[in-house]
């Protein structure tokens, strides 16, 4: 069976910026807060792909480019709703640029044999994974933060992630990373 790797194409969040979105980790007792170094906006994500077609993406996402602009993180929020509400998330305003990038890769990933993400895009750094949350301890949480607004993160490269599972969570690796 050939190797499979589990791939996406994300942001990354400045150090800076990512202490000042763990200081808001807290007052939801299921969560389990992800670490400064897996926060991250998502471009799309590619899935376990063979290590031959994870090539060949990689060789169309070295043709994303677009010129360097800037984010700004807007917000938060949670997906799902009640007893199912599964990940808390910090938003990211309106960015045309942005939606640019995402589907600038959401067509390298095409090129490369991928089937088309059928989700529509929605820009978010998930803050934490839920397992049962009291959604009286998420709406707490949602209202206390809802004011949340960075400062503009200038953005001149994206990368190529692979996701590794372990006990904590999610293990993400820097692959490859490309320049605006």
């Amino acid at each position: 069976m050939p190797a499979m790797i589990r791939l996406f194409a994300a942001l990354a969040i400045p150090p800076e910026l990512a202490a000042g979105l763990v200081r808001r980790q807290h007052g939801v007792d299921t969560a389990r807060w992800r670490p400064p170094d897996a926060l991250h906006v998502t471009l799309r994500f590619f899935g376990d792909l063979r290590e031959d077609v994870a090539r060949d993406l990689d060789s169309e996402l070295v043709g994303v480019g677009g010129g360097v602009f800037a984010i700004e993180l807007e917000g938060v929020g949670a997906f799902g709703e009640g007893r199912d509400i599964h990940a808390i998330w910090a938003g990211v305003a309106e960015n045309p640029a942005l939606n640019r990038l995402a589907k600038a890769c959401e067509t390298a990933a095409r090129r490369a044999g991928l089937k088309a993400e059928r989700r529509h895009y929605r820009p978010h750094v998930t803050m934490a994974y839920l397992r049962h949350a009291d959604p009286a301890e998420v709406a707490a949480w949602i209202q206390a933060n809802n004011l949340l607004k960075s400062p503009p993160i200038a953005i001149d490269r994206f990368g190529l992630y692979s996701s590794h599972p372990s006990k904590e969570g999610s293990v993400y690796r820097l692959e490859a990373e490309y320049r605006l």
